[in-house]
């Protein structure tokens, strides 16, 4: 399997499956000398693993069952908390894995998964909990985005990712303090406890969720990206939707400019009060233009379908030695039934990947 390997600069690649016995990653590009806390790459990683209890994640109705202590461990390329400059090597092992509960997936196909598709492409798959596929692969890419995270803070860039959107219902402020303080990880405290009412309804009855995903990128200087193939934007979109569940992106307004006039959606520049710097009244551009950074708030939103692996009945194919036969499935195990709350801190570890990467073009 190729295409494992994220970046041009500050590159990431990512090992291991779901119930193998772990799973990393390798950083590469990272500059000498920056102070690598693995107390804040286990932050990370603690924010976005199954099983965690903390303030934001108590009760919460969204998230499996599996627990796993998701410890990591750097293997290479930091000494006395410092980068040598050479790769970066880090592991997760995998402790909680309940493989038998796959044992009829070896030959039939999850709707909704990635499955078909990988037997098309492979010929051979890990039918257990997805493999490579599976959501799990994220904690990986965390770990490396609390390295990147180390360039953009150095460089005075702030990532914030939040729910704006889950089960149908929507936050309808924006107060960053309140993202840690529910379980969706939502601006509106208001909001979430009625997104997880919601969801605790649709849990009841063995469905999922799905939800929308805002992140703000604040402090990022103008002049980051390319004009043409490796536009930010680009790259941005390129990482997002390497994310699993994630099936759609919007930059700024996104697609409410098809119903705009160039009028409304041209954002005015003027001449900041000392006249050394431009400043934009608005920002329909989502912080990007022609590829590049223009000094404004990167805003973007994604949409993340709901997690296909649901408790209901569902019609599928099995595949036998004569070829494909009709089966009806149902899925056992434990999983999440909406991503939200999760996916947070994924989007976050992508979009500093992507940002120490063009900052260190």
């Amino acid at each position: 399997m190729s295409k494992n390997t994220f970046g041009t600069n500050f590159t990431v690649t990512t090992f291991g499956e779901s119930h193998g016995n772990a799973l990393g990653c390798i950083v590469d590009g990272c500059p000498s000398k920056l102070n690598i806390d693995i107390e804040k790459i286990q932050a990370a990683l603690d924010r976005r693993r199954p099983g965690n209890h903390n303030q934001g994640e108590k009760g919460n109705a969204c998230v499996t069952e599996r627990k796993e202590a998701d410890q990591v461990e750097i293997l290479s390329g930091v000494k006395d908390g410092l980068s040598l400059g050479t790769p970066i090597a880090m592991m997760i092992r995998n402790t909680s894995q309940h493989s038998k509960d796959y044992g009829n997936l070896e030959f039939t196909y999850r709707p909704g998964h990635a499955d078909y598709t990988f037997d098309q492409k492979f010929d051979f798959r890990d039918f257990r909990g997805g493999g490579r596929s599976s959501g799990r692969e994220t904690a990986a890419r965390v770990a490396a985005g609390a390295i990147a995270q180390v360039i953009t803070e150095n460089a005075g860039i702030k990532i914030t990712a939040y729910t704006i959107k889950a089960a149908g219902i929507s936050a309808t402020k924006r107060n960053l303090d309140e993202i840690e303080q529910n379980p969706l990880r939502a601006p509106d405290n208001e909001a979430a406890k009625a997104m997880q009412e919601r969801i605790e309804e649709i849990r009841k009855q063995g469905d999922s969720a799905g939800a929308i995903i805002e992140c703000v990128v604040s402090g990022v200087p103008a002049g980051l990206g390319d004009p043409v193939f490796d536009k930010l934007d680009a790259m941005l979109a390129h990482a997002m939707l390497s994310i699993g569940a994630v099936k759609g992106i919007e930059f700024g307004s996104g697609f409410d400019a098809a119903d705009m006039t160039g009028s409304m959606n041209n954002d005015p520049m003027r001449a900041s009060d000392n006249g050394y710097g431009v400043e934009f009244v608005t920002n329909n551009a989502g912080g990007i233009l022609g590829g590049i950074s223009n000094g404004n708030d990167i805003i973007f939103r994604l949409a993340v379908k709901p997690v296909p692996s649901i408790y209901q009945k569902q019609e599928t194919v099995m595949k036998t030695d004569k070829g494909y036969e009709n089966v009806d499935l149902e899925i056992k195990g434990r999983h999440d039934v909406c991503l939200a709350p999760r996916i947070v801190p994924v989007v976050e570890a992508m979009a500093a990947i992507v940002l120490a990467d063009a900052i260190l073009s």
